[in-house]
Order: C-alpha cells, then sequence, then structure tokens
C-alpha cells in the first residue's frame, strides 16, 4: 500500500524537475522517482544502498589501455609477415588500422 506521504513527496519531486526511472526498486520492484542523484520508491520508500565510487585516475587508464593496444599491434605484426592468403591479410590490416587509429586518439588525450 503507498502511503499518502509517500506520494506526496514523489509528486513535489515530480515537479520540482525529477523524472521517473524506467528500473523498478531493487527491492520491491515499485516504481522511482528520481532528482540530483536521489532516487526514492514510492511503494516502499526505500533508496539503493550508498557506494562508494572508486576514483579512476584517467591518465592511468589511457596507459594501461595504451600498452594493451600496442601488444594487440605487436601480435597482429607477428600475424600478418606469417599470413599468406590475401582476404585474411587485409582483415589483418583493417584490424591494425584500427589499432592505430585508437592508439593516436589515446595519445592526443595524454
Amino acid at each position: 500500500m503507498v502511503s499518502k506521504d509517500l506520494t506526496k513527496k514523489a509528486a513535489e519531486m515530480l515537479l520540482q524537475g525529477a523524472t521517473l526511472l524506467s528500473e523498478p526498486c531493487p527491492y520491491c520492484k515499485g516504481v522511482r522517482v528520481m532528482k540530483d542523484g536521489h532516487a526514492l520508491c514510492i511503494s516502499c520508500g526505500r533508496e539503493p544502498e550508498k557506494k562508494e565510487v572508486p576514483v579512476v585516475d584517467q591518465k592511468e587508464v589511457r596507459t594501461s589501455l595504451s600498452e594493451t593496444l600496442e601488444k594487440k599491434l605487436a601480435v597482429l605484426s607477428k600475424e600478418l609477415e606469417e599470413e599468406k592468403d590475401h582476404t585474411k591479410q587485409q582483415e589483418i590490416l583493417n584490424s591494425i588500422n584500427s589499432l592505430l587509429e585508437a592508439i593516436d586518439k589515446i595519445k592526443n588525450k595524454q
């Protein structure tokens, strides 16, 4: 049973620009309203547990990704060197080109 207080609070949130969420409440599957990162279930009144979001060092991520892409580039270069089939060579070259574009994008952001 939806309490009048929850309904009133949800209505106030909606009037202040809140939106209805498409995902149901993780506890009761009820309808939820969200405003400013605050989600409220209008059925049970519960909110999802607060979780600490780890801060990610974007430069470290780009460096790691760049290293991974460069390793993949070395593997593909070796495969290209050994491949005799022209069609497969083209596929490998397309993959190498995609990797080079990705590496270039990452390096331009650093």
